[in-house]
């Protein structure tokens, strides 16, 4: 009674909801479905507990049938059974080696509690909460995307009925509604959605070798592209296994990575809605509505699941950089692409969303170039630049009032710069912190005049032999904010100690190494 009281849904302790008849197939192999009947609840469960998509999810729409057998010429073979915390995939396999994954459109995010949680109440009001994503919100984005001019997956709404040829995985998977598309991996020449690159990889293997090696590294404009995009979308959860990257050799034999994102669960997230959750998104600022307006005051929460990336991939982009791209994106999604992209929904859904999406992708574009300034500022305040498990020179610079230049490069065994990594010049009035990593290697870092003393600068020596020498030092020189981090093992520092602060340290884990540097990215 107590919580019938409260809107709490209330089922059975083994199976969470009613069960719903199974879906009779047409002879033109077509299902009439909804995705989420168990989402339906009472006027006082959604006063309290958020009205979301409820009615998306309940209303039924028509989708073909998945034949294992003619889906894509030479048919398809279930391997494996996968997924994060609440989506259910099924990997595929063709027989020229090609991979395909069935990625459920209903989620269950009580995997993440313990065993004895799921069934209680606790369980099922997490169950409840998955009306906060659109069901078919993923299906939109390629359209979208193509016309954005960012890498995308390419979702196609099916019902997998049950069929003998899933085998193992039969019980687990049939009878329920699934988007089915390409798994971005290995070699994609015929994926024209991922730049037609011969080889797709994890965020494991591009940061790792990003640390390895500065023959390695990322498009950062198309990532920042591909990242103002995620915001318009307000899809707020961009950790690094969302993204897969397409790998292209250049002209002068390193590796330039591009961001393919993936998984689009979070886009469209409608969670402030009801009494409860409204509080709830107060101290869960990542827990952001898609709304006409993007909140400016509250980028950060927006984005908190991808810093890491954002801070390592973003850090040479200047503030003109973001505003660039932030008017190009805004360019390239006029009113007709919204328009077309939704077209793409079921008519039953576009009659329930379509009007409210356009009038919010509209409204949100327009803010991009602001959302773009604000995301800058954001990352701006605190920058971090590591090197990598081979041997770089630092080059900082001052260059007048406020200002400090940096230039990478990689440091040739004759001393002599090799190809420039990366150079960005910084503002104390935007920028705090520069803290510089070394890792591996013997790097050397050059500080060349007296850097503002508005800008604090950190140096981290890390693994190897390091050298850091002032030069140009003024005559009437004073004090700098300037500290070294010395750990120890064998540096020479060439500087003035009355003018730069030196102190002993114990490099932690991600301060010492390349490998050391994946625990940021939750990628060891």
């Amino acid at each position: 009674m107590l919580l019938l009281a409260l809107g709490l849904p209330v089922a059975s302790p083994t199976h969470g909801v009613a069960q719903m008849p199974l879906p009779v197939i047409g002879a033109d192999s077509l299902v009439h479905v909804a995705a989420g009947p168990q989402y339906r609840r009472g006027w006082l469960h959604q006063l309290l507990w958020g009205f979301h998509y409820r009615k998306e999810w309940a209303t039924p729409v028509t989708a073909p049938v998945f034949n294992l057998r003619t889906v894509v010429p030479g048919g398809l073979k279930p391997v494996k059974e996968g997924g994060s915390f609440q989506t259910h995939n099924l990997r595929l396999v063709a027989p020229d080696g090609r991979q395909y994954v069935l990625r459920s459109v209903d989620k269950d995010a009580t995997a993440a509690l313990p065993e004895e949680l799921r069934n209680g109440w606790i369980g099922r009001l997490m169950k409840d909460q998955t009306s906060v994503i659109h069901p078919y919100g993923a299906y939109i984005v390629p359209r979208l995307a193509r016309a954005a001019g960012v890498y995308h997956t390419n979702p196609q709404l099916y019902f997998l009925p049950d069929d003998p040829a899933l085998g193992e995985f039969r019980k687990s998977f049939a009878n329920a509604l699934y988007l089915f598309e390409e798994r971005p991996e290995g070699d994609q020449r015929q994926v024209l959605s991922f730049g037609g690159s011969a080889q797709v990889v994890s965020s494991r293997h591009v940061f790792g070798q990003l640390m390895a090696t500065a023959q390695a590294h990322v498009d950062a404009r198309r990532y920042l592209r591909s990242r103002l995009f995620d915001m318009w979308l307000g899809d707020w959860s961009r950790r690094e296994d969302q993204w897969r990257w397409a790998s292209f050799p250049t002209p002068d034999s390193t590796t330039v990575y591009r961001p393919i994102p993936r998984d689009r669960d979070h886009a469209f997230f409608k969670f402030d809605d009801g009494v409860v959750t409204r509080l709830v998104s107060f101290f869960k600022t990542n827990y952001q509505t898609f709304s006409r307006d993007i909140k400016l005051h509250d980028v950060e929460g927006l984005n908190r699941a991808a810093r890491p990336m954002d801070k390592s991939l973003l850090a040479y982009l200047s503030e003109q950089d973001f505003r660039q791209i932030a008017d190009s994106l805004r360019q390239a999604l006029p009113d007709p692409v919204i328009s077309e992209a939704l077209q793409v929904w079921p008519k039953e859904v576009y009659a329930l969303s379509g009007e409210e999406f356009r009038d919010k992708l509209r409204s949100r574009r327009e803010q991009l170039p602001r959302v773009a300034e604000e995301f800058f500022r954001q990352l701006a305040r605190d920058v971090e630049i590591p090197g990598t498990d081979q041997s770089e020179r630092f080059v900082i610079e001052a260059t007048g009032p406020w200002k400090v230049a940096l230039q990478v490069y990689v440091l040739r065994p004759d001393g002599t710069n090799g190809r420039l990594i990366g150079r960005r010049t910084f503002d104390a009035r935007q920028t705090g912190s520069l803290s510089l990593f070394g890792l591996g290697g013997n790097d050397e870092f050059q500080i060349i005049g007296q850097p503002d003393r508005r800008l604090r600068i950190k140096i981290y020596d890390g693994q190897g032999q390091d050298v850091v020498q002032q030069l140009q030092v003024p005559v009437r020189a004073t004090k700098s904010r300037v500290t070294i981090y010395d750990s120890g093992d064998g540096n020479t520092l060439r500087v003035e100690k009355k003018l730069i602060d030196t102190e002993a340290y114990q490099p932690k884990a991600n301060e010492y190494d390349g490998a050391g540097w994946l625990l940021r990215h939750r990628l060891y």
